[in-house]
């Protein structure tokens, strides 16, 4: 075990403990898979108990990933639990985050994702211009989705150009 596997395994028994005493329960300690690709920070699978952490926004944010990544996916598993089957950021999650944590509920990370970035597209409709995902392209190019513009409600339009 890595000295940084080991901070997320001390973290998250420790954050079962506290959610234990408050639920007045014990919990099942769940898989921590540090193995996710993209630019989401983790992802809690409900029904399998794991919890899968971006390995390389990790290895840029240790410490960040240890505060309030970890506790933000543990939380799902935790209400799921709890309540069962709810809004993934509704009003039960809020409460494990803010009542048994102790920590603000954020739905989204504010890490610099650059170094996760994929490819991306210019698009454009009638009132400005849209960096889209590699695969946002690729479903416009196979007809899958069609993309508009909230703002002017026209369709987006491939400019041709590859951003990045």
């Amino acid at each position: 075990m890595t000295p940084n596997q080991y901070q997320l395994s001390k973290k998250t028994a420790l954050l079962i403990d506290v959610a234990s005493k408050h639920f007045q329960r014990s919990f099942p300690m769940p898989k921590v898979e540090v193995d996710m690709r993209g630019k989401a920070a983790g992802k809690a699978l409900l029904q399998l108990n794991i919890i899968k952490l971006n390995k390389v926004l990790f290895s840029e944010n240790q410490q960040k990933f240890i505060d309030e990544v970890l506790p933000h996916e543990l939380a799902h598993l935790i209400t799921y639990q709890v309540f069962g089957r709810v809004k993934p950021h509704g009003k039960e999650w809020q409460y494990v985050m803010v009542k048994v944590f102790s920590i603000k509920p954020e739905r989204t990370h504010t890490m610099d994702v650059s170094s996760v970035q994929g490819k991306t597209f210019e698009y454009q409709c009638a009132c400005r211009n849209y960096p889209l995902s590699i695969r946002r392209h690729n479903k416009v190019l196979r007809k899958e989705n069609q993309y508009t513009c909230r703002s002017c409600g026209n369709g987006l339009v491939f400019t041709g150009k590859q951003l990045s």
